[in-house]
């Protein structure tokens, strides 16, 4: 009823059913006890107004009335908070089997890559049934990625990852907007997300999905294949990284100035500090950003930064990369 009067938006993902069920408990909530207390004052503002001569009993004490007015109020918080904490950690937490999505915001526009290589701009198609995990930063100020028929949003920050995820369950058009001030033309900031039906969306994915590379600065050939990978491996060789590390098992026998890449990703690494770290794509970015500040132990301090030097849309397609460099034997 409230989406047919225009108050609420659709529902178009698995968790905006949930959603929408504990928004519209507390505001059934917060009405009943509003009314509630509102008619009693006005009841005893009338009961008792001056000139009635009348008083009310006073109670001195009773616990039962007590324990009514503390294990109710308690209950319902407690219920609201669990049922609350259950929604976040199932935003929280991205499916193992998520299909994954690089996404950069600018001012103004939303810029995103899929794995498989298609580039979108202001628009994101997704398959329906599905999970998607989005890995987004900014290049310059907060911006926030917000998708009302879904139920999500998330703030996209300078200088970090922040992940969010969703499953599209019915086809269709939905908005996109960016949901935190970030300049002049924020209004402008727009677009949408096209689901679609798996099939149709493996038609439109690989429709497109292989483009040419332009020739490196240097003249060389570029690679026919345009997958995140491919597009990580020619920004890796690009900046001389492979003269550092190894990227494959063989190389990885060998003493190298940086560590081994291969298989690296979603390990636990040891930093001359003492500190074990997971090997994440946040820890990936700050390795490339700012060396120096999470030595591999073993390994001296002399990877430059690459801060300034790289895109973020080059340091996720590098990340890809990386994490496409799994030991011979796990393949």
């Amino acid at each position: 009823m409230l989406r047919k009067l225009g108050l609420m938006p659709e529902q178009a993902s698995s968790i905006a059913g949930e959603v929408d069920a504990l928004y519209l408990v507390l505001v059934a909530l917060t009405a009943f006890f509003g009314l509630l207390i509102g008619g009693l004052v006005l009841g005893f503002a009338v009961r008792y107004r001056r000139g009635r001569n009348r008083k009310a009993t006073q109670i001195e004490g009773s616990l039962v009335l007590e324990l009514l007015w503390t294990g109710i109020p308690f209950v319902i918080a407690m219920g609201i908070f669990l049922w609350g904490a259950k929604i976040y950690l199932a935003i929280a937490r991205p499916p193992d089997d998520a299909l994954e999505i690089f996404v950069v915001g600018k001012q103004w526009m939303w810029k995103l890559q899929h794995m498989e290589g298609r580039r979108e701009i202001n628009e994101l198609h997704v398959p329906t049934g599905q999970p998607v995990k989005l890995t987004m930063t900014s290049e310059d100020v907060i911006h926030s990625f917000y998708v009302p028929a879904f139920r999500v949003k998330q703030d996209v920050l300078p200088g970090r990852y922040t992940t969010l995820w969703f499953e599209a369950t019915r086809p269709g058009s939905y908005h996109l907007f960016c949901a935190e001030y970030c300049g002049t033309e924020h209004s402008r900031m727009i677009g949408r997300v096209v689901a679609m039906e798996p099939h149709d969306y493996q038609e439109w994915l690989t429709g497109a999905a292989t483009t040419t590379i332009a020739a490196t600065t240097n003249g060389s050939a570029g690679i026919a294949s345009s997958s995140m990978s491919d597009l990580g491996k020619a920004a890796f060789e690009r900046t001389g990284c492979a003269a550092c590390h190894a990227v494959d098992a063989e190389g990885a026998k060998t003493r190298m100035i940086g560590p081994p890449l291969v298989g690296l990703a979603d390990e636990r690494v040891k930093l001359q500090s003492g500190v074990e770290v997971a090997v994440d794509e946040a820890y990936l970015r700050r390795s490339i950003i700012e060396p120096m500040g999470e030595l591999v132990e073993g390994y001296q301090p002399v990877m430059p930064a690459y801060a300034g030097r790289l895109s973020e849309e080059e340091i996720l397609q590098i990340i890809a990369y990386i994490e496409s460099l799994e030991p011979e034997a796990s393949r």
